[in-house]
């Protein structure tokens, strides 16, 4: 794409500047003819590749991954009034098969609770058939009425990762949830990530749920992007489907339910909490290209470095580096461009004084360029990795602490949640909840916090008085 080379817009023209960057560094293409639906480029695909290989990863340790169907009967679908009511207007549905009309209407899957547990109710007989964690990575399609962004707000997640599991009581889920939570925190410190994981007001809960946690990240305009939710089910949709097992007395018994899910938005906030006025900064993990090396080509001693990049490529990729020589008829600047839009943690240069001098210049795309022993370059790359990878942390972590503030009288709380999320006291009634959202024309994220950025002792609510109010999370989000 060096046709492209130029100005990006900078960062903090946070949308012109993430738009642009998702066609520069090759991640999604926006062009396809139905809003609300993007293309992957392979780029784009290999970190998504990557990301999701973590979240597999991380539940394969307990979990089985199955595949549900797309499509959903609209009996079954239509079963608990509770969960349909918050998916009505979002649901795609099919009434044909060719110029048939179909007998029963199809539903494309917003989500698939009611295409799983028609199932388990099949599956499930007796206790020691529990407990049942399944996930799938699947699409799923949403006619989403607001403004569409991609990988953000879409018509079709194209990447929709759900778990779904099955308990013989609610202590048990309860416990899945947390376990869910840790995965989750674990699955965002792998891609230097910090979150902010809070319990969902009851009028904000996942449809049909006892209750539901959140993971949300702050991006670079001061919003909240929900990356990650946790649900606790109890036995609502048990009941509905007759999900029931057998116990060790011989009674029947009604299950309860977990399901938690991330979707491709985790891409989203990966891309916008590293990437710079450059383009993408992609953690070493994740990135389709760990290490290129750029040659320095002087015509008398071209097969001399070219030789060089080619026997220092194929060493760092027996260490397991992905790795690319760029070997374009392009000037180096070009390629530096070309590569910093693309996220690539870490260059190598190569030219005649290099060899002459048995080092190798390498640049970090956090910044920082270092002369490299040559003999030593695995343990040096090494080294320049780890280093990489504590400024990504480092940033991020400034990021959110320069983005969240705790106020204390409601006059001032519009002026600063246009900044970033901020933390009130709030006594938990409704009324109070409605009156904190009107003052500061935002939304409550939750209550029950966590994270180490701010205290969250008690204290009296922010809108009535009240003691003994508990430190809750107010943001504009996405």
């Amino acid at each position: 794409m060096e046709e492209q080379e130029g100005s990006l817009p900078h960062k903090v023209d946070f949308s012109g500047w993430y738009n642009e960057i998702l066609w520069r560094a090759e991640i999604m293409d926006v062009r396809y003819p139905v809003k609300g639906l993007y293309v992957w480029f392979p780029f784009g695909f290999g970190i998504r590749k990557r990301v999701y290989a973590i979240l597999r990863e991380l539940l394969d340790r307990d979990h089985e991954e199955a595949l549900f169907p797309l499509l959903i009967p609209e009996p079954e679908f239509m079963k608990e009034a509770e969960h349909i009511k918050g998916f009505e207007d979002e649901v795609y549905w099919v009434t044909h098969g060719g110029t048939t009309p179909l007998d029963v209407k199809l539903a494309l899957r917003p989500t698939s609770e009611t295409a799983i547990y028609p199932m388990y109710a099949l599956w499930i007989r007796s206790h020691v058939d529990l407990p049942i964690k399944v996930y799938q990575v699947v699409n799923t399609f949403r006619y989403e009425t607001k403004h569409t962004r991609p990988l953000i707000r879409l018509r079709e997640i194209t990447s929709f990762k759900e778990a779904h599991t099955v308990h013989a009581t609610w202590d048990e889920a309860k416990s899945q949830v947390e376990e869910a939570v840790t995965r989750y925190q674990e699955f965002y410190n792998r891609l230097n990530i910090p979150v902010l994981i809070s319990k969902r007001p009851d009028w904000d809960k996942f449809p049909g749920a006892d209750y539901t946690i959140a993971v949300d990240t702050i991006m670079p305009d001061g919003r909240t992007l929900q990356i990650g939710t946790v649900h606790h089910l109890g036995d609502h949709f048990s009941k509905t489907f007759n999900i029931q097992y057998e116990d060790a007395k011989g009674d029947q018994q009604y299950c309860y339910q977990t399901c938690y899910g991330i979707s491709e938005r985790s891409i989203a906030a990966l891309i916008s909490m590293h990437g710079d006025d450059k383009g993408l900064m992609l953690p070493p993990e994740v990135a389709p290209v760990q290490v290129v090396i750029v040659p320095i080509i002087m015509k008398k001693r071209e097969e001399e470095v070219l030789q060089a990049a080619r026997l220092l490529e194929k060493e760092l990729k027996n260490a397991g580096y992905r790795v690319k020589t760029d070997n374009r008829d392009l000037r180096p600047g070009a390629k530096y461009y070309y590569w910093e839009m693309k996220g690539v943690p870490l260059r190598l240069e190569i030219g005649p004084r290099d060899l002459d001098n048995n080092v190798v210049m390498g640049v970090l795309r956090s910044g920082g360029k270092e002369s490299l022993p040559r003999g030593e370059i695995i343990s040096e790359v090494d080294r320049k990795m780890t280093e990489y990878i504590s400024a990504l942390q480092e940033h991020a972590k400034a990021h959110i602490k320069d983005h969240l503030f705790i106020v204390k009288e409601h006059s001032a709380l519009k002026e600063i949640v246009s900044k970033g999320v901020v933390a009130v006291h709030w006594c938990g009634n409704r009324e109070c909840a409605d009156r904190l959202e009107e003052i500061s024309d935002a939304d409550i994220l939750g209550t029950e916090v966590r994270t180490d950025l701010i205290d969250k002792s008690k204290g009296n609510c922010i809108i009535c008085g009240k003691p003994e109010a508990v430190i809750t999370l107010v943001g504009l989000s996405y």
